[in-house]
């Protein structure tokens, strides 16, 4: 009989408690130790952070030449549009229902969760071979590239060796930095218990989860409503079809592996064989609405933990960088907030340390979700480019 492997959420969750634990009964030096290990996860992750930008934008980017012309640009700004209209729906909510139980009061009481951290009894120096922004402008450049050497003809090369480092890239994130985030998890835990921060920090976080899983499902009602409302169909028909997808996405935890289950579920919406193939996959890539409501919702609450600045003019430039930076991240699981760190600068969070960490865990625990709204709202973009598609079509003819 085979063995049940433990899912993640549960080992983060294992993480989280044993961190709790060790930084509330063990001694400093075991803490010390832990943090360490830690500290040492981390200055992997920041050295791999540009590798995978580039694995994941240059291939996704890259792909695009396999579309239909115009219909892919109409999928492409569809996909995006909803992506950034997610995340300003998460900036919204948060900034409307959080201030409630993210006052003042609870800014103070939880101060700087960095401030009192014990410091790791060494490092080791592992600085990124490339930067943030270099790895994102070089993305762009080699996979605009390959897009426009293959509606040519050429670059099969090129994309082949784009694919390949993406898969190595994708290796790298399932069998080192996933299963070791549990141990990531439970070092930047036991610090901040050991500091006296934990109970503060989970006591806000706890409702936060309140707050975005049922903006996941809401936000999903709002494209299948207007879905329904360009295409003419019932769009409460069209999230009962969704259902396994739904769950299909909770199970896995990634885009790429629900792709034949979407799929049916667009065939259930009457979706034609032509656009599901092409748009359910492409999508799964480039769509990213749940994963954006997540990290914006996560990212609004832990500035507001911190008493800085939350405003539109400072998210808003991190929610369009995102909605291109977490190209084809979907298809990994934990691949969009592995994507999205190198951007948590732009609003004035460190991509290491404490609040990073606190990130990590935060969303991981929820990834099923944010996934599963991800997969189930590419349908809704379906319908609409089929009824696009057929329209054009009844013209033509």
């Amino acid at each position: 009989m085979k063995k049940k492997k433990i899912g993640l959420v549960p080992k983060l969750i294992m993480g989280i408690i044993a961190g709790i634990l060790i930084g509330s009964y063990a001694p400093e030096m075991a803490v010390k130790i832990l943090v360490t290990a830690s500290t040492l996860f981390s200055a992997f992750l920041k050295f791999v952070i540009p590798f995978i930008i580039i694995g994941f934008v240059t291939a996704g980017i890259a792909d695009l030449a396999t579309g239909a012309g115009k219909l892919l640009g109409i999928t492409t700004g569809i996909a995006y549009g909803s992506t950034v209209v997610a995340g300003l729906l998460a900036f919204a909510v948060a900034s409307f229902i959080f201030p409630s139980f993210i006052g003042a009061d609870a800014a103070r009481q939880i101060g700087d969760p960095e401030a009192g951290l014990l410091s790791p009894i060494f490092t080791i120096p592992l600085a990124p071979m490339v930067d943030v922004t270099a790895a994102i402008v070089f993305a762009f450049m080699l996979g605009l590239g390959i897009s426009a050497l293959r509606n040519n003809g050429k670059g099969e090369t090129l994309y082949k060796m784009s694919q390949e480092f993406q898969e190595i890239v994708t290796k790298t994130l399932s069998t080192i930095i996933i299963p070791l985030l549990p141990l990531y998890i439970a070092g930047t835990f036991a610090n901040i218990t050991k500091a006296g921060q934990v109970w503060s920090i989970l006591g806000v976080f706890w409702k936060v989860y309140l707050v975005v899983i049922p903006l996941h499902l809401i936000y999903l009602t709002i494209q299948f409503t207007a879905a329904g409302a360009i295409s003419g169909k019932n769009p409460f028909k069209m999230l009962k079809n969704q259902i396994p997808g739904y769950l299909t996405a909770v199970g896995t935890q990634s885009s790429a592996a629900t792709i034949p289950v979407n799929v049916e579920c667009a065939s259930k919406n009457g979706v034609s064989k032509e656009i599901r193939e092409f748009c359910v996959p492409l999508c799964a890539t480039i769509h990213l609405s749940g994963s954006i409501i997540s990290v914006t919702s996560f990212a609004v609450a832990v500035l507001m933990m911190n008493g800085m600045d939350h405003s539109i003019s400072t998210i808003l430039p991190f929610i369009l960088m995102l909605g291109i930076a977490m190209v084809a991240a979907p298809g990994a699981p934990g691949g969009a907030i592995m994507s999205a760190l190198p951007f948590l600068p732009m609003i004035g969070i460190p991509s290491d340390g404490g609040l990073a960490s606190l990130m990590i865990a935060l969303y991981l625990t929820q990834d099923s979700f944010g996934t599963a709204a991800n997969v189930s709202g590419d349908n809704a973009i379906a319908v609409v480019v089929d009824h696009i598609n057929s329209k054009s079509v009844k013209k033509t003819a």
